[in-house]
């Protein structure tokens, strides 16, 4: 579904499912939790994804055991990571 119908299947599934794992870390809340962009394209070359992939999956399962042992966790997280509260120069910050 996410890749382009004109390559008509050809394409590498291990690859795709690589770059979508590449997208999904450049999507974090904070800036400070997405990888810088020299990172993005060392994961895109082969270095360093699983490894970043495999703290972020432990991270989230942190998250969710931490968010279902506390009912005010869902609120404490979203202070913690709006962007409402951050200077403009912090919005720019490294992703």
């Amino acid at each position: 579904m996410l890749v382009d119908t004109d390559m008509q299947g050809n394409h590498v599934h291990e690859e795709v499912e690589e770059l979508i794992r590449v997208a999904l870390l450049c999507t974090q809340e904070t800036p400070n939790e997405r990888p810088k962009m020299s990172e993005v394209v060392r994961m895109i070359e082969g270095d360093g994804l699983a490894e970043r992939w495999e703290a972020w999956q432990k991270e989230e399962v942190f998250r969710q055991e931490y968010s279902s042992n506390s009912q005010h966790a869902i609120a404490d997280w979203i202070v913690a990571d709006s962007t409402s509260n951050l200077c403009p120069v912090e919005l720019s910050g490294p992703r």
